[in-house]
């Protein structure tokens, strides 16, 4: 066996899968999805073929359906022990020469891709599911070669009860009831065409990684934002008026990322905004993209998230990482990529801004990986290793310091052309960080001898060229930070043009050894615990936190009650748990036993990996 990623079993002297065919009956009872899947490969294959698959039940296989021929049963198992990573191989034993064969199956209810929302969950009063299939978990809804380096187009027919809308990353092609040839074994007629039901019907032509499948389903509404980009979410005209004002800029943006990088090759750039428990900001889902309501600030702020998962529609999507060793293939890249966008639209202060603002992440995450330095490298080793633990800011921001050296060495003019033959040459493909840096070498002749190839890929800190970027305003949050010890406070006038960033950046920025009166008197002038933008009240609480004022704790409790994103809970859950003091500890564990089925399934085992961490 020759694994072609070090989070998958898929084989790579066997053909992959190329195309699959699924239908899905959603049953919102049992939190479980009945499916079936037709599986044509790149190839023809005899003998054992793998498939990576986690808690599914796997019902039959059999070759594909044929008009001369009945369907032949194909034997197969799963091994008998789960990998914690990887999940259970499927080996099946395909007949000589078999181009496509059939799976019928079954989600568990624990499937860690999926959350299933009840009634009293939701802002609609209607039953919600959603996937969130990155970076190794499309396994626990279809049986696949869950690795980027294979990419598949699909079909996907999602039976859902009648009063729900459905939504995918592809093609919406009808809604429809749904007959008896729809579902090819993944339940029986009657199940499958009951009274009350409905087939949504989706296709995917453009092949793309396993990881970015995604569909939801539940009370959808939307709003059409422009010619190609649409705004939709669950929760009634006011959130729907409230994102489509946010989001109003989002055609403009488009056209901006064309500009600078090429054609839009995804037809449609629409946006799901998805209930609280979202554990991300955003998922760069092709055509589309899901993001938290944490997003809508009400100042169009929640714009430079769309801009990062719109920059991924040239940077991820079109040109993938190979697998997650090369993670930073997709996040260096799209970082730069947003914050060129940003630039043209917000202008170069905002863009530098958050540069700086990613520039003190990334050393915090020296910080967090000091005692074990792989995780600072841009191509860590990962094998056995699960990519949601060690997740952090370093492909992003050590990715976009490495592609900024380069622009600087070579000027922005040549670089730019470079960037553009690059998306060019590679669209559609999946790449290793060595593929990159040939096709450097070659497209920017001598490049090894004025950048440290090796040390910014392989090497573990910050190479001694990474620049802090420069920003006004960056450096005079800093020095108004820094002044808060001596008991400073920034006036009114100071802050009269801040955002939501520049409140966030000089939280971050205030020292934690001060004295819990002085965190209370900024509040009390300033109202941030109370803020409606989370990224400054998470920032906030934590210093609450830190700093011992238990009078924010059930401000704590609300937050982490409210909102599942893993960039809140991370901070607020560790803050919390590693207090000398047992009140917050036990404040942590009570409030997560109260929140976890609120959780999705990843937040949660993220956050419950924190307190076993901290005892």
């Amino acid at each position: 066996m020759a694994p072609v990623d070090p989070h998958s079993y898929t084989d790579g002297a066997h053909p992959v899968s190329a195309h699959a065919a699924l239908a899905f009956y959603l049953d919102f009872a049992a939190s479980t999805i009945h499916a079936s899947a037709l599986v044509t490969l790149s190839a023809p294959h005899t003998g054992d073929l793998l498939l990576d698959t986690r808690a599914l039940a796997v019902h039959s296989a059999t070759t594909a359906p044929a008009p001369d021929a009945a369907p032949a049963p194909i034997p197969f198992s799963l091994a008998a022990d789960a990998d914690p990573v990887l999940g259970t191989a499927l080996t099946l034993a395909l007949p000589p020469d078999t181009a496509s064969f059939l799976l019928t199956f079954s989600t568990s209810p624990a499937a860690s891709a999926l959350q299933w929302l009840a009634p009293p969950q939701t802002a609609s009063g209607l039953p919600f599911v959603f996937s969130q299939c990155q970076s190794i978990h499309a396994r626990s809804v279809f049986p696949c070669h869950d690795t980027p380096a294979a990419r598949i187009t699909y079909s996907l027919l999602l039976n859902v009860p009648a009063q729900l809308s459905a939504v995918a990353a592809a093609r919406h092609v009808a809604r429809r009831d749904p007959v008896p040839s729809d579902h090819r074994g993944a339940c029986d007629d009657a199940l499958w065409c009951a009274p009350g039901r409905i087939v949504e019907e989706f296709e995917m032509a453009q092949c793309v990684p396993p990881y970015l499948f995604a569909f939801a389903a539940g009370g959808i509404g939307s709003r059409d934002l422009g010619p190609r980009t649409r705004v939709y979410a669950e929760g009634g005209d006011t959130l729907l008026d409230d994102a489509a004002r946010e989001f109003v800029g989002v055609e403009d943006m488009v056209k901006v990322g064309e500009s600078l990088f090429g054609p839009y090759e995804w037809e449609r750039f629409d946006l799901l905004v998805l209930p609280p428990s979202f554990p991300y900001g955003g998922m760069e889902n092709p055509r589309m993209v899901f993001l938290t309501p944490t997003v809508i600030k009400g100042d169009a702020a929640g714009a430079q998230v769309v801009a990062h998962e719109l920059a991924h529609s040239w940077t991820g999507n079109l040109i993938t990482n190979k697998t997650n060793e090369d993670f930073w293939l997709n996040e260096g890249f799209t970082t730069y990529a947003e914050r060129r966008i940003v630039e043209v639209v917000q202008g170069e202060e905002r863009a530098a801004l958050n540069s700086g603002i990613g520039w003190r992440g990334l050393n915090r995450m020296m910080e967090r990986f000091k005692d074990n330095m792989e995780f600072t490298k841009l191509k860590p080793k990962m094998a056995g290793i699960d990519p949601d633990d060690v997740y952090s800011e370093v492909p992003y921001e050590k990715g976009f310091q490495f592609l900024w050296r380069i622009e600087r060495q070579i000027g922005r003019p040549a670089f730019d052309e470079f960037l553009k033959k690059y998306i060019a040459n590679f669209k559609f493909q999946s790449i290793d960080t060595e593929t990159f840096l040939e096709f450097l070498k070659a497209n920017v002749p001598g490049i090894e001898n004025e950048v440290d190839l090796h040390e910014w890929i392989n090497g573990t800190g910050l190479p001694p060229d990474a620049m802090e970027p420069e920003s006004a305003t960056y450096k005079k949050i800093c020095v108004l930070a820094a002044e808060f010890k001596s008991g400073k406070i920034p006036s009114e006038e100071e802050v009269a043009d801040w955002s939501g960033q520049e409140w966030e950046l000089y939280l971050e920025n205030l020292p934690t050894d001060v004295e819990a009166s002085q965190v209370t008197a900024l509040d009390e002038r300033y109202k941030l615990s109370e803020s409606r933008d989370y990224e400054v009240k998470v920032a906030f609480l934590q210093l609450a936190i830190l700093t011992g004022c238990r009078c924010y704790f059930n401000e704590v409790e609300k937050c982490l009650k409210q909102v599942g994103r893993m960039k809140y809970l991370r901070p607020l859950y560790s803050s919390l748990a590693r207090c000398s003091g047992e009140e917050e500890k036990m404040l942590a564990k009570r409030i997560f036993s109260e929140a976890q089925e609120f959780y999705h399934p990843i937040a949660r085992g993220v956050a419950e990996s924190i307190l076993l961490k901290h005892g």
